[in-house]
């Protein structure tokens, strides 16, 4: 079977997890932040993932290292609700120290990802202005 560019991408696998354990947490938030802070952490947690598999399937490096800087924004978005949930209790400092933990390690690692975007872009450059300038 077949898989589309962004299955194959461990950041990806990553954010799909995480985006399912902020799931799973948010639900026992009290039912009246159904519209605020459960609505808000869960579109930021799987925004996360979206925005690496939309990015993954533009026509160039630029515009995927641009989704995945969209993905660093969504993520700094869940770690500022995970903040709220923690000083509204409820989130017990455990549980808010091992999600802010798991966000930084995601955080680190598509910020490695996407500068490897950087290299590889510098690269193909350098590659197409060489197949450009003639020999002798």
């Amino acid at each position: 079977m077949e898989t589309f560019k962004f299955e194959e991408l461990r950041i990806w696998h990553t954010a799909m997890d995480f985006g399912e354990l902020i799931f799973d947490v948010s639900c026992r938030f009290p039912i009246d932040e159904k519209y605020n802070l459960i609505s808000q952490i869960r579109r930021a947690a799987d925004s996360i993932a979206l925005n690496i598999a939309e990015g993954s399937t533009g026509q160039s490096t630029k515009e995927f290292r641009k989704f995945i800087g969209y993905s660093l924004r969504s993520l700094a978005e869940v770690v500022t609700c995970l903040h709220k949930a923690k000083r509204r209790k409820y989130l017990p400092e455990s549980e808010f120290s091992s999600f802010y933990t798991q966000s930084y390690t995601l955080m680190n690692s598509m910020g490695a990802f996407r500068a490897t975007l950087k290299t590889k872009k510098a690269t193909e450059k350098r590659d197409t202005n060489s197949r450009d300038t003639p020999t002798s």
